[in-house]
């Protein structure tokens, strides 16, 4: 059987060292770093596209290899960290971070762009679940609400980082394709060197179990609270996937805002907007949260549409904001409910399992409005998503509000 160790232990000294040991913040430090790397390209795909000459639909299907990469690692490894441990499989994580670095420092064509994303999806897959984990269990005792915040902060924290750091350097300072890749690089190299003295939470009593590919595991006694969590979790990713793949070029195209840096802000914002969900959540409860979120994203989805109709910035940066608390409210609640219901030798599964979900809504919609631009122009197809977006978030903030009140009424 697997045994979770004592996390306020762990967290403490070391018994051989006497000295103390990183806890659940040097891990969600980690996490974020690592996620970082995820979304360094989206300020710079307007400059691959001078510099390659591709279309708006390879942006998207370029951006949706990355969430190919998440979920292939998710589907393949999500519950490698409940036998390996958190640590291996956060080093390996990293070093896939690292590779994908790589291939954008020396790239040269469409090939090496698909690699570096595919990679670095295969870094965020095995992060998702594993770096939520560890940081869950890394928290002393009494402090998991913090540590249940830690985790969605440094997930989309790290996200938003990502355009803000690759923005400002690319419109400020030399080499705009190479250098927010070698700096991440550098961040890296200091994050593989803190999980090292990082405590491992997993010890097992029995044989290491089999690492065969897992797909999606969610334990019969989570099922009933995964379903409405997740629909909320791909509701508001796809919002997030939107943002991440196509709102620089909106902002290009549409507003006529060429600024580098204020394009990677943008979508900073939707991340900081998604992390101050995250916080508000732990004031309301996750019950309430979960549809409250929903209808938050409604009202952002709805001020995004009407930006694209009135060519406004403003409203676009209030879209983005509201949107993103929207987004966060929900996500953070999904998390919490699924990561309680889950028993603790298939924690890291369980959480793998609920990304999934996240992440086939953060790709699918985003290579529809890739197709769409051939067709409509930018303008008409982010508008059409925003509508789409719309009845999708609305139905299933009914269906949770619905679950839910059925669950409190038993």
């Amino acid at each position: 059987m697997s045994v979770i160790s004592d996390a306020s232990e762990d967290s403490g000294q070391d018994r051989r060292t006497g000295r103390r040991r990183p806890g659940y913040l040097a891990a969600a430090a980690v996490f974020a770093v690592g996620m970082l790397g995820t979304t360094l390209p989206t300020p710079l795909y307007g400059l691959y596209r001078q510099q390659l000459g591709f279309s708006e639909l390879v942006v998207t299907v370029v951006f949706a290899a990355y969430a190919v990469g998440v979920i292939a690692a998710l589907l393949i490894a999500g519950g490698f960290s409940d036998v390996l441990g958190r640590r291996p499989v956060l080093l390996a994580a990293l070093g896939l971070s690292a590779l994908s670095a790589v291939c954008f420092l020396t790239e040269g064509g469409l090939p090496l762009l698909y690699a570096g994303r595919v990679l670095s999806g295969f870094s965020a897959g095995l992060l998702s679940g594993t770096g939520t984990a560890a940081v869950l269990e890394l928290a002393p005792k009494g402090r998991q609400a913090r540590a249940g915040f830690a985790a969605t902060a440094a997930n989309m924290g790290g996200l938003g980082l990502g355009p803000l750091l690759s923005g400002i350097l690319a419109e400020y300072a030399p080499q705009p394709l190479k250098l927010p890749f070698a700096v991440h690089l550098g961040l890296l190299a200091a994050a593989a060197a803190v999980v090292c003295v990082l405590p491992e939470t997993v010890h097992r009593s029995d044989p290491r179990g089999s690492l065969r590919p897992q797909g999606m595991t969610v334990p019969p006694e989570v099922r009933g609270v995964f379903a409405p969590c997740a629909l909320a979790a791909f509701a508001g990713f796809s919002m997030l996937g939107l943002f991440t793949a196509v709102a620089p070029a909106f902002l290009n195209q549409t507003l006529g805002e060429r600024n580098l840096a204020v394009a990677g802000a943008v979508v900073f914002c939707v991340f900081c907007a998604s992390t101050g969900g995250q916080l508000l959540m732990g004031r309301i409860g996750a019950r309430r949260a979960l549809p409250w979120g929903c209808a938050v994203l409604v009202a952002g989805l709805v001020l995004i549409a009407l930006s694209l109709l009135l060519t406004s910035f403003p409203l676009l940066l209030a879209g983005a904001l509201t949107g993103g608390a929207g987004q966060g409210m929900a996500f953070r609640a999904g998390l919490s409910e699924v990561s309680s219901a889950a028993p603790e030798a298939h924690q890291g599964a369980t959480i793998s399992a609920f990304f999934v979900v996240a992440y086939v809504g953060i790709s699918l919609p985003v290579v529809g409005v890739g197709a769409l631009t051939s067709a409509l122009g930018l303008r008409d197809a982010g508008l059409v998503f925003a509508g789409c977006a719309v009845l999708l978030v609305a139905a299933v903030g009914a269906r949770v509000s619905r679950t839910l009140s059925r669950a409190s009424d038993r």
